[in-house]
């Protein structure tokens, strides 16, 4: 069964969701200033409605955001750092404008200062969220499904102990891999020439997740920036990354394919 991030890979509703909040709560500020500038109640009595929205909707885009966040994001990378930041700038926006929606009370009452004031640097900080989260999903991909001809769909299962079995011998074809979920740790089942191997997700350059990579005969291509490593060995092929991924053993037992942690 998919796994709720690859859900969203499938169905993006996080990114269609996004436009709503970041719409409304930008117009808010400038409805509000362009009423108190002319005045012009009605202005204003539109921003008060577009905050209410917009942050109602911000919270609800939220909830597949945080999805993303634990289950697609690589941890220990910089798309985690930038995701967290990305999260606390929307967080952090979306208190803002909530705080000024509270403080100034009825539709009719015009922003003064202080709110205005509150909703520009609401405005900054979904700004710079906007960004990292460009950031996210052009750099570093994340919610976007960019598998290879002949990769397969996505297979990815959550396992305990050791040796487990991940796999049935046929599942793969040859250039396919799968990513294994054992506790906190990553793990890519792949499939060569040669045979079944495993190795860790994280590229060892900035943490990008190699079973999102392109693997070519005992060769994964990290999607980030393009390190190759050997399956086989964990030997860095290509750089920018210098230090190699740790490999484990699989065994074939049977129809099944077992890891070894």
């Amino acid at each position: 069964m998919r796994s709720r991030a690859r859900f969203l890979k499938a169905h993006p509703i996080h990114p269609g969701l996004v436009p709503f909040p970041l719409a409304l709560l930008l117009a808010t500020v400038a409805f509000d200033a362009a009423g108190v500038a002319l005045k012009q109640p009605g202005w204003y009595i539109a921003g008060k409605y577009m905050a209410g929205v917009g942050v109602a909707t911000g919270l609800l885009a939220a909830v597949p955001g945080l999805v993303d966040y634990v289950y697609t994001v690589p941890p220990r990378s910089s798309a985690r750092r930038a995701a967290t930041r990305h999260m606390l700038a929307n967080l952090a926006a979306l208190a803002m404008f909530a705080l000024s929606f509270w403080i100034r009370g009825g539709p009719g009452v015009p922003p003064d200062p202080p709110i205005l004031w509150l909703e520009l640097v609401g405005a900054g900080c979904l700004v710079y969220a906007g960004f990292l989260g460009g950031t996210l999903v052009y750099r570093n991909q994340i919610g976007v499904d960019h598998r290879y001809a002949g990769a397969g769909r996505w297979r990815e299962v959550a396992v305990a102990g050791s040796p487990v079995t991940v796999a049935r011998a046929d599942e793969l074809a040859p250039g396919q891999m799968k990513l294994v979920r054992a506790g906190r740790r990553r793990v890519v089942l792949a499939r060569t020439a040669d045979g079944y191997v495993a190795f860790d997700d994280r590229c060892t350059h900035r943490g990008g997740s190699l079973a999102g990579g392109i693997l070519a005969c005992d060769v994964v291509t990290c999607p980030w920036h393009g390190s190759q490593f050997r399956v086989a060995t964990g030997e860095v092929v290509s750089g920018p990354a210098r230090e190699a991924i740790a490999t484990y053993r699989v065994e074939l037992v049977g129809d099944e394919v077992r890891l070894v942690l």
